[in-house]
C-alpha cells in the first residue's frame, strides 16, 4: 500500500518567532539549512514514486538541501493562508480576538478550514492513486491538517499534532485503515 512521508521545512526567522507565515517567502535560517541537509542521509536509499513540495521558498529549499531538487511544486501543499494575520503571532492576534486559534476561528482575508480541507483532500487522493511512497515537503499547519485528512478526520483535528521544523512523519496503513506510523521525528 502507499505511504505518505512528510517533511516540514527548516527553521526560518518567522517560525522561530512564532509568526504566522503562509504566502510570505522567508528564507531558511543557516541552522534551518543545516538541519535540512541532515535529512539527506536519513532519506537516502528510500525509493519514492513521487516527490512533491509546497511552492514556497522555505519548503522548496528544504527539499533541495535534503537531496530532492527535482521535487514537483504543488500549490495544494502551500501553508494555510493566514490572510490579515500573516506575519503576526497568535498572542498578537488574541489582543483583539481573544481565544483565536487557526483551527477554530476565522482568519480575515485568509482560508477557511473547509477550503484547506478541499485542497488537502486532493493531495490525499493524489497520494492514494500513486503506487508506492510519496514524499512531500510542506508547512506546520497544512501538514498537521493533511495528517488529519489522511486518517479521515476533520482538518481541525490537526491541532492535536505538534510538528517541529525539519521533522519527518510517515502516514500509512495498518491493514486497510489509514494510520499515523511516525510523527514529528527529528
Amino acid at each position: 500500500m502507499n505511504e505518505l512521508w512528510t517533511v516540514r521545512h527548516g527553521k526560518t526567522e518567522w517560525s522561530s518567532a512564532g509568526k504566522h507565515t503562509s504566502t510570505t517567502d522567508v528564507p531558511l535560517l543557516p541552522e534551518g539549512e543545516e538541519v535540512a541537509r541532515g535529512l539527506r542521509e536519513r532519506l537516502a536509499g528510500v525509493d519514492f514514486a513521487q516527490v512533491l513540495t509546497s511552492p514556497r521558498l522555505r519548503a522548496r529549499r528544504t527539499a533541495e538541501l535534503a537531496g530532492f531538487d527535482a521535487a514537483e511544486p504543488d500549490e495544494d501543499l502551500a501553508e494555510w493562508d493566514y490572510g490579515d494575520y500573516e506575519g503576526i503571532t497568535t498572542d498578537e492576534i488574541r489582543v483583539h480576538d481573544p481565544g483565536w486559534a487557526i483551527w477554530t476561528h476565522p482568519t480575515p482575508g485568509g482560508e477557511t478550514a473547509e477550503q484547506v480541507c478541499e485542497r488537502l483532500d486532493r493531495v490525499v487522493e493524489r497520494v492514494r492513486s500513486t503506487e508506492g511512497r510519496t514524499l512531500v515537503f510542506g508547512h506546520g499547519h497544512s501538514l498537521r491538517a493533511l495528517a488529519a485528512r489522511w486518517i479521515d478526520r476533520p482538518v481541525e483535528a490537526g491541532q492535536w499534532f505538534k510538528l517541529d521544523t525539519a521533522t519527518l512523519s510517515v502516514l500509512g496503513y495498518e491493514h486497510e485503515h489509514p494510520v499515523i506510523q511516525t510523527w514529528n521525528a527529528p
